[in-house]
């Protein structure tokens, strides 16, 4: 029975860690792109934490294209008088994931 408990214990572990990589890539991603410098999971920096950047795309049909554009082009004044940089470096594919990754709690 404890073999039984141990196992069980040991699937679920691996399973929460699987179900965590993605989150933790994306946080990557976002450290390996300088996202961080500016914005925080938690509060305000240069930019807005990204809780209040989904909230401010919550409702939107097309939010995560529209992020993610947004990602790649930079801009001002949505945010208040500091620009933000353009990533035109950074893919398409990798701008959706990391917008996907902010609407989706940022963690």
């Amino acid at each position: 029975m404890k073999q039984i408990r141990v196992l069980a214990m040991a699937v679920m572990c691996a399973a929460a860690g699987l179900s965590a990589a993605p989150a933790f890539a994306n946080l990557a991603l976002a450290q390996k792109n300088a996202c961080m410098a500016c914005h925080s999971v938690d509060k305000k920096l240069v930019g807005p934490a990204y809780p209040e950047v989904a909230k401010k795309y919550a409702g939107q049909a097309d939010a995560q294209a529209a992020l993610a554009k947004s990602i790649k082009a930079g801009g001002s004044g949505k945010w208040g008088p500091v620009p933000m940089p353009a990533q035109a470096a950074l893919s398409d594919a990798d701008a959706s994931t990391l917008a996907g990754w902010i609407l989706g709690g940022a963690k």
